[in-house]
């Protein structure tokens, strides 16, 4: 039995159908329910992995365990419930994991669990400082913290690997995701102007292979970051155009302007959920744009990653598909 928490989520229901293509028996642990996993063949355990008496009952029997469930926040702490579905959600999945017999857990962190700020002009790897410092968003300490859980309980003797995805964007793209959001507005022509700046984008079904190889070859205790491809907000847009063979807004507006207003794209993010404002945390992110080494899980995982022109060709279709393009609007 695999089990994977956080499976109604974008990168878990991906993992999820790859895992049942492949024939294995998957139990999906989730507050919500995971319609197109379980309409696929995995079975639902509702349960919330802050809770230790429920997630002990939905790991029972589990052989590996993936940790997906999470929350993501460019708005600030979410009145504590980052740091506490992130990092004390991490220590109980650990924990009951352990007690469970579990063979192996793979933790699903991120490559915002390092301090990228610090790692300007030079490319981040597995040895690079983790992110802890007070000032950084809280989404970034709650993954540090998340991933500092998981080793307290591998000192102990849980069989656990963590990756660190950059950031992920493809199909499927329910939600869709906040990358994916934004990728449906460019190409429907809704986004005013694009920012500055840039980050390393991953595709959503690289990831999956590189959490089912770390699951069977990754060692125990190590990191591995699964990037792809770095590539500023203006490359993106260009290489979304000619996947839709169609233009798409290519104005691009200065950091120190967005800034200016991201106190109120802040405030009108974490009101209304939106994923198409520049909030500060958003555009701390982008303004690193961050050099990701990737060669420890090639080596290691034999990770490979598709081309990001594949990935977006593979989006565009499948958003046209949904119907979920719409009217375009816009001018470049």
């Amino acid at each position: 039995m695999i089990v994977v928490t956080g499976g109604a989520g974008y990168i878990g229901s991906n993992l999820a159908l790859a895992l049942l293509r492949a024939g294995e028996q998957v139990r999906i642990v989730d507050l919500r329910d995971p319609v197109t996993a379980r309409e696929a063949g995995a079975t639902w355990v509702r349960a919330d992995v802050r809770d230790a008496a429920a997630t002990r009952n939905a790991l029972d029997g589990a052989e590996v365990v993936y940790h997906l469930a999470g929350v993501i926040s460019v708005v600030g702490p979410l009145g504590g419930l980052v740091e506490s579905v992130n990092v004390d959600g991490a220590r109980v999945v650990a924990e009951t994991a352990l007690a469970a017999g579990a063979r192996r857990l793979v933790h699903c962190s991120s490559i915002h669990a390092y301090d990228v700020e610090k790692c300007v002009g030079e490319a981040v790897n597995e040895e690079s400082p983790r992110a802890v410092r007070q000032t950084l968003p809280a989404y970034d300490r709650s993954k540090a913290g998340g991933e500092a859980e998981v080793r307290r309980v591998v000192d102990r003797g849980l069989d656990a690997v963590v990756v660190n995805p950059s950031a992920v964007i493809g199909p499927i793209d329910e939600g869709p995701s906040r990358v994916g959001q934004v990728m449906r507005a460019l190409w429907r022509r809704r986004l005013p102007a694009l920012v500055d700046g840039g980050f390393d984008w991953v595709d959503v079904a690289d990831v999956v292979a590189g959490l089912r190889a770390a699951a069977e070859r990754g060692r125990t205790g190590e990191n591995y970051l699964l990037s792809g491809h770095r590539r500023s907000f203006r490359e993106l847009a260009e290489i979304a155009s000619a996947c839709a063979g169609a233009p798409v807004t290519r104005r691009t507006a200065p950091m120190w302007l967005a800034r200016a207003g991201a106190p109120l794209c802040t405030v009108i993010a974490r009101r209304t959920g939106t994923a198409l404002l520049p909030t500060r945390e958003a555009l701390d992110a982008v303004r690193s744009f961050p050099t990701v080494d990737r060669r420890k899980a090639e080596r290691e995982l034999g990770y490979a990653p598709r081309p990001i022109e594949t990935t977006l060709s593979a989006l565009y279709a499948y958003f046209r598909d949904r119907g979920d393009l719409g009217r375009r609007r816009l001018r470049s």
